[in-house]
């Protein structure tokens, strides 16, 4: 497993290990002794979800306030860009993004720790996407950062995202600001 800490805080990109031979391949798709060292924090998974979408489809960024998510990403199938943005109170980087792309293809996942919003588009025909998160989903709990808020600037891959109604009408970040207290 080579394991890469990206330019946000705690968000790292994993690449395990893929034996592939005549019949196919195989990975470990996650192992908790090895994950606790290498993610460096004691992440218990209570909920684990999958996500079937169509080309162009943009969902997120979505985040928990009181019970923030840590969530570990991975596509199965397709292709995706997966942007993650800091919104934990009081962090030097609050407001700061990145993107990466996973593909299921090599089986990379994102590390998202609890207190980023999390939010992808899909760049290949469809996608299934895995995470595990370490909180279950609470829906009351639940808000969306606006997508193309240019505070943000995040520069999506896709010209004409197909969005639910709840991801086309997120907070900017500056409402998300006020609604935490910072």
């Amino acid at each position: 497993m080579e394991v890469r800490e990206l330019s946000l805080p705690g968000v790292k990109l994993l690449s395990p290990a893929v034996h592939r031979d005549g019949r196919g391949w195989f990975a470990e798709q996650y192992r908790r002794d090895d994950y606790r060292r290498w993610l460096g924090v004691d992440a218990d998974f209570v909920q684990g979800n999958l996500s079937q979408s169509g080309q162009d489809v943009l969902r997120g960024l979505h985040l928990q306030l009181r019970q923030p998510q840590g969530k570990l990403v991975c596509v199965l199938q397709g292709r995706i860009q997966d942007v993650v943005v800091d919104v934990r109170i009081g962090s030097p980087s609050f407001g700061r993004f990145l993107s990466v792309e996973l593909d299921g293809s090599d089986l990379r996942q994102l590390w998202v720790p609890p207190g980023f919003a999390h939010g992808f588009a899909v760049l290949s025909g469809q996608a299934l996407v895995s995470y595990q998160c370490t909180r279950y989903y609470d829906p009351g709990d639940e808000v969306c950062l606006r997508w193309d808020d240019p505070e943000l600037g995040v520069a999506w891959q896709v010209d004409r995202p197909i969005l639910s109604p709840r991801d086309a009408d997120g907070l900017s970040l500056r409402e998300l600001r006020r609604r935490l207290g910072a």
